[in-house]
């Protein structure tokens, strides 16, 4: 039975251990017995589904998964949790502990093995400091995903939900757009940490397109516009493009491409939604490949 919800038994598991949080892995453990039945619910974790946890940490929510999932395989990469992880979830048979960056794992050769193939479930609590590294590494790398429910920080989740003109809308706001649809769980204060972030916390859960929303002659170049859009935000998107030395099209062409929305050129990318990204970079493309062995610096 899951009982690491209890802080009482948090906290006896760290002192039995000698554990020492390490601030190079943003270690921050859920005591909130409410929070986690949130983020498994919001999973949806049936009997038949396997699950990818991220920092299981002390093996708090993983417990909440293994009643519920068919099998979960929880990646963690720090070598002092590896024989805590051993302790608290020895009365589980249905859970594998991979010791590893999980920005270094071959999540799709996972999937192969523990589905045959098919989607997967990823819950984790989130490192704010990566955060942003490892969702696009899952949405880019072509896992077979059927949902991401995870803990960030309030800022990010805002980031990922947010539309044209916010001051949270840019790259991750798109980019999780395109991949699929964003839903806030709950806020999470500080107080259900130990220890206690500075920040607030929400749960999100990305349920994948099964196809993208957007069609693009090349998704590659869709993220680079995207990149050099948002790469310097009080620049026009005219000049942020046109600085972008990935991007081999010549000002006049990226003016006239910018024009055919029906923008100005003093317009800035927070104002494009995905499907106006998605028809710029299919007129960049076009110019791109009819300027073959065109660079600029």
């Amino acid at each position: 039975m899951a009982y690491l919800g209890n802080p009482a038994y948090t906290m006896a598991v760290l002192e039995k251990h000698g554990f020492h949080f390490q601030k190079k892995y943003g270690q921050n453990f859920l005591i909130d017995k409410n929070i986690l039945e949130k983020i498994v619910d919001a999973a949806e974790i049936g009997a038949d589904d396997v699950v990818l946890e991220i920092g299981p940490g002390i093996g708090t929510m993983t417990q909440y998964l293994c009643e519920r999932a068919r099998e979960v395989i929880a990646v963690e990469i720090d070598d002092k949790l590896i024989p805590v992880l051993a302790d608290t979830l020895s009365e589980y048979d249905n859970v594998t502990v991979i010791h590893e960056d999980i920005l270094k794992v071959d999540i799709r050769a996972l999937a192969e093995e523990k589905n045959g193939g098919r989607p997967i479930k990823v819950v984790a609590n989130l490192p704010y400091y990566i955060t942003t590294p490892i969702i696009m590494e899952l949405f880019e790398s072509r896992v077979p995903l059927d949902s991401v429910t995870v803990m960030v920080q309030k800022e990010v989740a805002e980031r990922m939900k947010e539309g044209p003109g916010s001051k949270h809308y840019g790259a991750l706001s798109l980019a999780v757009a395109y991949y699929a649809v964003a839903e806030t769980v709950a806020e999470v204060p500080p107080a259900c940490f130990v220890p206690r972030p500075k920040v607030s916390s929400m749960v999100i859960r990305l349920t994948c397109h099964r196809e993208p929303p957007v069609a693009v002659a090349d998704e590659r170049f869709l993220f680079s516009v995207i990149r050099a859009s948002f790469q310097q935000r009080r620049k026009t998107l005219v000049n942020g493009l046109n600085n972008a030395p990935w991007i081999p099209v010549d000002r006049e062409e990226i003016t006239r491409c910018v024009e055919s929305l029906g923008y100005g050129p003093s317009v800035r990318g927070e104002k494009l939604t995905l499907e106006e990204f998605a028809r710029l970079a299919n007129l960049l493309w076009g110019k791109k490949k009819g300027m073959k062995g065109s660079h600029r610096a």
